[in-house]
């Protein structure tokens, strides 16, 4: 691997103690809750795809299949998502008529274009996961640019929109960030999940936005031990979580993250109704796209 020891610097102190009065949300809502919606489906590891291995199930621990074989179990799962678990949760965030970011990878709206027709009619906006479902960690520099660069003209070509925010695969590699701030294109980076605000980090001697995602509120924890056994877990974490930000004196963003294959599912999809259903009764609750929290940030709280 290239550049070890390299990316970005470590910042332990953050905000620190005491906010700068002049932060806040609009109309003074005091917790910001961005809904994204991963969709990941056919973009993932497959020796269809030429792969040099299958991707996991995630839910049981061990490997299926392995080339030059197909694991039909797994594909299977990964096609739950996009055949019903993408609109049920669609469904669901239309009838609370909330605003939704869509972690993509450009693959996956590819080969399902009538997700990518949703995203459009309902004002959702995207947030790039990738052309594929990749490791960026185990690319060259080179390799991970050539994805980049692949995902965005696949995004144009199939939402008729670039993202202008990023996410990786479970972990960004030491290359990813200089590999944004180089493309020229995005406002900000979603990788990190240190925070609980947007904040500035600093890439080629420019400032790029910081709007950091969880690792805490999202249905990943189903797959991992201890984690959560049932969707009740997850909705105790979502409304615990949610009460006590409104209940913190500084305001606060929160993310809550549900993936097409797994949230997707009818009992797991009742946990972000049944959240939606209290966040929405709760005073100093505003829901906003990841686009719109980081233009807010950048306009009124541009780099110093």
């Amino acid at each position: 691997m290239d550049g070890v020891l390299s990316g970005p610097p470590r910042d332990l102190v953050g905000y620190g103690r005491s906010l700068p009065p002049e932060l806040g949300w609009p109309d003074g809502a005091r917790v910001v809750v961005n809904l994204v919606l991963v969709y990941e489906e056919g973009a993932e590891y497959s020796v269809l795809d030429g792969d040099d291995r299958n991707d996991g199930w995630g839910e049981y621990p061990d490997p299926g299949p392995q080339p030059p074989a197909r694991d039909l179990g797994t594909e299977g799962h990964y096609e739950y998502g996009s055949r019903a678990g993408v609109w049920r949760l669609a469904r669901i965030y239309d009838a609370f008529e909330v605003p939704v970011t869509v972690s993509a990878c450009a693959a996956a709206l590819e080969l399902n274009p009538e997700v990518a027709g949703w995203i459009r009619e309902r004002g959702h906006d995207l947030l790039g996961h990738g052309w594929r479902w990749r490791e960026s960690w185990t690319q060259s520099r080179d390799e991970e640019r050539a994805d980049l660069l692949r995902a965005i003209e696949t995004f144009e070509r199939v939402l008729g929109e670039r993202p202008l925010g990023w996410n990786s695969r479970s972990y960004p590699s030491e290359n990813t960030r200089e590999l944004l701030v180089e493309e020229g294109g995005f406002l900000y980076d979603s990788d990190p999940s240190n925070d609980d605000l947007p904040y500035y980090a600093t890439c080629l001697g420019r400032p790029i936005l910081i709007v950091p995602y969880t690792k805490t509120y999202q249905d990943a924890r189903y797959l991992v031990s201890p984690g959560f056994a049932s969707p009740r877990d997850y909705l105790d974490t979502l409304v615990i979580g949610l009460d006590e930000l409104l209940a913190d004196e500084r305001p606060s963003m929160m993310t809550v993250v549900a993936h097409a294959r797994w949230s997707g599912q009818a009992a797991r999809a009742a946990a972000i109704r049944t959240f939606l259903a209290h966040a929405r009764d709760k005073p100093g609750v505003r829901f906003m796209r990841r686009l719109d929290i980081a233009r807010w940030w950048l306009e009124r709280f541009p780099p110093g």
